[in-house]
């Protein structure tokens, strides 16, 4: 195949909010200190009966009706998630069955906070190879269910949610929609996000990761469009892992993207991990603040210290 393209998308989030308030009365803290820090106001949280593949399959299911596709038109199932707590059937096979999937292929990928777009260019790679016709990628997590809630500085970071995109092949006449992927990580450093522990727990230290992504992640970002044969100049939209409004924002700016509208998302949802870009990219499509064939960068880092990013047309 000569590329391929995401046609549709859908997001989905708990109904349950928790606001700043909510959280000053939990630990010592206040919603000054925390949209000074990280910007973030509300975010969303799953109850204990909500687990991350019924937030998964709500996604994936508002995808599906928006391409008009059953599911049974899908042949790959990917899910980007850190947040599986049992490990078998992983979060895609889980998916498949709560959507009526006959014989998928079905996949899960734990690269934490960027896992949405390492998945992404795997659903192009196996469709590019023939090995698929169509996939159905989400990034769902639930980081409420691993948030230490006693740490102030953690715990009002994270939210729940999920997002997907319906992939397929581009016909011959037509040019990819999904542009070559940029990715690695900084290994040596992975311990600086971490969810490990009996039960998992989040922690991370923060200014190791703040110094990392707003000084080496912005060349990198271009590259990804100098891959894609786009400027920064020309996208329409930067999509970057919803982390902290401060890390957004600088990088953003970095890259040099002037005409571009920002996705900040993480304002009202938190940071929902792998869920971050497929939601914000969803919501920013759902109110029209992009045009079908626009170019889009999308840009994932953090957990392991890894980063992968491509540049995407609209669908």
């Amino acid at each position: 195949m000569t590329g391929s393209r995401v046609v549709a998308l859908g997001h989905y989030q708990p109904a349950k909010v928790l606001t700043n308030g909510d959280l000053a009365a939990m630990v010592d803290t206040s919603d000054e200190w925390i949209t000074s820090r990280v910007g973030i106001r509300t975010r969303h949280v799953a109850g204990p009966d909500e687990p991350v593949d019924e937030l998964a399959a709500h996604a994936g299911a508002k995808a599906l009706a928006s391409a008009g596709l059953t599911p049974a038109d899908v042949d790959l199932v990917l899910v980007a998630t850190s947040t599986a707590i049992n490990r078998s059937p992983n979060m895609a096979a889980r998916v498949a069955a709560r959507l009526g999937m006959p014989s998928p292929a079905v996949m899960d990928l734990n690269v934490v906070c960027s896992g949405f777009t390492h998945a992404l260019a795997t659903a192009d790679h196996a469709i590019r190879a023939g090995s698929a016709t169509r996939a159905l990628v989400i990034g769902a997590d639930k980081m409420a269910e691993i948030a230490d809630w006693t740490d102030r500085t953690t715990c009002v970071l994270v939210g729940d949610g999920a997002g997907a995109a319906v992939v397929e092949a581009c016909a011959e006449s037509e040019e990819p929609g999904i542009g070559p992927v940029l990715w690695g990580s900084v290994p040596e450093m992975g311990h600086a996000v971490r969810i490990e522990g009996t039960p998992p727990r989040f922690a991370q230290e923060g200014q190791s990761v703040y110094r990392w992504a707003t000084t080496q992640l912005p060349p990198i970002a271009r590259k990804v469009c100098e891959r894609a044969g786009v400027t920064p100049e020309e996208l329409a939209a930067v999509v970057l892992h919803q982390a902290n409004l401060r890390i957004i924002e600088p990088v953003a700016q970095k890259i040099g993207a002037v005409n571009a509208v920002i996705a900040r998302d993480v304002v009202d949802s938190g940071n929902t991990s792998a869920a971050s870009i497929p939601m914000a990219l969803s919501k920013l499509v759902e109110r029209g603040e992009v045009e079908s064939g626009a170019p889009v960068l999308l840009f994932g880092f953090g957990g392991n210290l890894s980063y992968a990013g491509q540049v995407i047309r609209c669908p």
